[in-house]
């Protein structure tokens, strides 16, 4: 025998019409029945006997249903297509023991299929089937970039003849990437995701120690895009120069770590308190939002600026050197090459595109998919370009190893470096 159970109604009417939801709307549309039924199921009293517990199983609002019955409430009016199937329910069972029938799983068994529109369900399946593919994209190249990080940044810390106040800022950019890896590789270790339907996945509950994750990560985020900004000043500063800078450590030091706290603090004060919801991982209050992306988007322009600037001096140089055109396409060419990455000149591609193309489809797949793939793959080119492949650090690690099998051998090395190869090395800037 079948029993109906009481479902939270819309707020003033009943949505939605015959026009469609976007995304944002729908998750606004399920928070204001989440409340609804949250607050029915607190101000209805108590059913006599044993019964199967109200809940709020993040799809339907469910109350209190006896044993041996299967429960039914209308389709959620959240629903985007909610329009064609409002005469449609969700069936749950109640077993005898008076707690909700569950499958094979362990999951508790449910019938959503009077919900559903094929029509709406298989493409936003599909959508949630590509982007786990893309997490799981992000998650191999922020991995691999965690692990060639912590290397190079190890060799530059060891190694004392590379200590210099360029190596310096190379380490500290080196360990923004890595924070930024492993900040965001722990906060989607929190992030609520698996499998089940799409408009359930909305619902995931998160804790505080997802939010704070959260926060690390944006934080972190923010410092990587300032020290990338300290590597170009310091090095377009070295150019104009005459001699190499110094004392100016403290101040890029400042720049790398201190001026994230400057907007990451305050977007993390309005979020708890105007837009606290979920893990913060979604954008809904634009203005908190552009808090914390405005200084992201200066960056990626001074970082530009300062990109093409670099480029007109090492063209003035090599012209200035006479050396043959091939040779001057080539030395260019390598330049602009390893300044892209160390810069995040890539940035601005996707800057630029910004959130125009939300709604277009393929196009905005195609764009995030590189997006991932260039940004969590960035610390592994850094490190490999300006660690693994440094001339400096290779020849510091000859020099270790033939120590090391020297001073096994009992015998003294030959050959050792000539005096003026010695102290370049020794300054290394």
């Amino acid at each position: 025998m079948g029993q109906r159970v009481a479902t939270p109604a819309p707020p003033g009417h009943v949505p939605p019409g015959a026009e469609e939801r976007s995304a944002r709307a729908t998750v606004v549309a399920w928070r204001r029945y989440r409340q609804t039924c949250e607050l029915q199921l607190r101000l209805t009293p108590p059913a006599p006997g044993p019964v199967c517990n109200r809940t709020f199983d993040l799809y339907a609002c469910w109350g209190d249903a006896v044993p041996n019955s299967t429960a039914t409430v209308p389709c959620p009016w959240y629903l985007p297509w909610y329009h064609r199937v409002q005469g449609g329910v969700v069936a749950r069972r109640c077993g005898h023991d008076a707690r909700w029938v569950t499958d094979d799983s362990g999951r508790t068994w449910q019938d959503n299929s009077q919900c559903e529109d094929l029509a709406e369900i298989q493409p936003l399946e599909r959508q949630v089937w590509l982007l786990e593919q893309f997490r799981l994209l992000y998650t191999v190249g922020y991995s691999l970039s965690l692990v060639a990080l912590l290397v190079a940044l190890l060799l530059l810390l060891l190694l004392r003849r590379l200590r210099c106040t360029r190596n310096l800022i190379h380490a500290n950019l080196f360990a923004s990437f890595a924070l930024r890896a492993g900040a965001i590789l722990t906060r989607d270790a929190l992030l609520p995701h698996g499998h089940g339907h799409p408009l359930q996945l909305l619902g995931r509950q998160a804790g505080p120690a997802c939010r704070v994750a959260q926060s690390v990560a944006q934080y972190c985020v923010g410092a990587n895009y300032a020290w990338a900004t300290a590597e170009g000043l310091f090095l377009l500063r070295l150019l104009l120069a005459a001699s190499p800078a110094r004392g100016c450590l403290p101040g890029y030091l400042l720049l790398g770590w201190g001026v994230p706290v400057l907007f990451v603090v305050p977007w993390v004060v309005l979020r708890h308190l105007y837009d606290n919801e979920g893990c913060w991982e979604r954008n809904d209050k634009v203005a908190v939002w552009w808090l914390i992306r405005c200084p992201i988007l200066v960056a990626v322009a001074v970082n530009f600026v300062v990109f093409v600037r670099i480029l007109r001096i090492l063209v003035a140089k090599v012209r200035a050197r006479q050396v043959a055109r091939g040779d001057t396409r080539l030395r260019l060419a390598r330049s602009t090459l390893t300044l892209i990455p160390l810069l995040g000149v890539h940035e601005v591609i996707f800057a630029l595109a910004g959130e125009a193309e939300a709604g277009g489809g393929s196009l905005r797949l195609a764009r995030l998919c590189l997006h991932l793939l260039l940004t969590s793959a960035q610390g592994l080119v850094v490190s490999v370009l300006y660690c693994f492949t440094n001339k400096e650090v290779q020849a510091e690690l000859r020099r270790g190893w033939q120590r090391c099998r020297f001073g096994v051998a009992g015998v003294a090395p030959r050959d050792p470096p000539r005096r003026g190869q010695r102290a370049a090395v020794e300054s290394g800037c």
